[in-house]
């Protein structure tokens, strides 16, 4: 088979979907790999490495796309991007496929067989392709550093001959995955570290990791069987957000991460809110692309309201670009793996991260909520 690397297109995106390091793993299967030229130099791996490591070189990006049987990307495919992918070949990588309908009829239409790296679904033995966790470790890391960066204290206690520094207080809510990397990241920069998750079962995690619970009566039920968030009722997201507002005096960062699969964050600080945080706080709102948790938040926008700054984070791992796209290129890798474990394999639709991580198939939308959700569009 040939793979395909493409340059990634998207403003702003710096990572690759393959570092050299793991061409090996592909061309020891008797695979071809073929890069775009300058497709890893965001991320600082040289066309030079990929050469040593076994893959070939490219010019140009039509070039690739003409020769590949299957293309691995970061960001989901542009319609034009879409439309470049070869007739009955096959797609790996994100595909935002409820916000990204024109891409993926075309590739239904081209009878491309695509896998979304967002529908993997999140069991055992999937860990190692689940890209989303593997970003979402990065964007948590990442949002700790954004607001050390924004905030006019520092985070950890210092004695002082000037005197006492007071830790700065860094509130999280949602202890998922991006969650639980900000708690600790804060902790370790010597925050005082607050959280809160309507899901039980992560406050013994919280905890573990240094962090206060904030503690409220919660549903038994706020979680998938796929391990993702559900949408709570209207009547326990005003409970939380009374829990929250009754936090936000006293705290200096907020880092919001509560994201529902595949729907519209929920709101969980209103304008009000805002204001009832001391001037000078700030807030890292990890769900800016979904519409964010904060109501003033504007995606890729930092904004001021009542002296409190507030980021629209978007895309927080195209920052830390060498090990996202290392993270990033060894889940895509073990998805390949699963699909063709051997030189000569064909995919089993009847393997459940198979099945899950398939959008389309045989010149058609084959996962039943990405048709559901295009169905109700058309008929919208």
């Amino acid at each position: 088979m040939k793979i395909g690397i493409p340059k990634e297109s998207a403003p702003g995106e710096t990572r690759v979907a393959l570092v050299p390091a793991m061409v090996s793993p592909l061309t020891r299967d008797k695979h071809e790999v073929m890069i775009e030229q300058g497709a890893g130099a965001a991320a600082s791996f040289t066309d030079d490495q990929y050469q040593k490591a076994g893959a070939r070189i490219i010019d140009t990006t039509s070039a690739l796309f003409d020769e590949s049987d299957l293309i691995m990307k970061v960001q989901p495919p542009t319609g034009s991007e879409a439309q470049m992918i070869r007739e009955g070949s096959t797609y790996i990588g994100f595909l935002a496929p409820l916000n990204n309908q024109e891409a993926v009829t075309i590739l239904a239409r081209r009878r491309v067989t695509g896998f979304s790296m967002e529908y993997v679904p999140r069991i055992t033995r999937a860990q190692g392709m689940d890209a989303l966790s593997s970003m979402a470790t990065v964007a948590g890391y990442k949002s700790v550093l954004l607001a050390t960066e924004k905030l006019g204290k520092m985070f950890p206690l210092l004695m002082t001959a000037a005197g006492t520094v007071p830790p700065a207080t860094v509130l999280i809510l949602g202890a998922g995955v991006a969650g639980l990397q900000a708690i600790a990241t804060a902790k370790r920069l010597g925050a005082r570290v607050e959280a809160f998750d309507p899901r039980p079962a992560v406050r013994e995690q919280v905890k573990s990791l240094g962090a206060a619970f904030v503690e409220m009566e919660l549903p038994e039920d706020a979680e998938t069987e796929g391990g993702y968030a559900k949408e709570l009722s209207p009547a326990f997201i005003k409970k939380e957000m009374e829990a929250i507002g009754a936090r936000l005096p006293k705290v200096n960062v907020v880092i919001t991460t509560a994201q529902v699969f595949g729907k519209r964050a929920p709101i969980l600080i209103t304008k009000e809110m805002v204001g009832m945080l001391p001037r000078g706080a700030v807030i890292i709102d990890l769900a800016a692309e979904q519409g964010g948790n904060c109501e003033l938040t504007e995606a890729g926008k930092t904004i001021e309201s009542n002296g409190v700054t507030i980021v629209g984070a978007v895309n927080l791992p195209a920052t830390v670009p060498v090990d996202a796209s290392s993270m990033y290129s060894r889940n895509v890798v073990n998805l390949f793996k699963l699909l063709y474990p051997k030189p000569d394999a064909v995919p089993d639709f009847n393997d459940d991260v198979v099945k899950g991580a398939c959008i389309t198939r045989n010149g058609e939308i084959v996962n039943e909520q990405v048709k559901q959700a295009f169905q109700k569009g058309e008929n919208s």
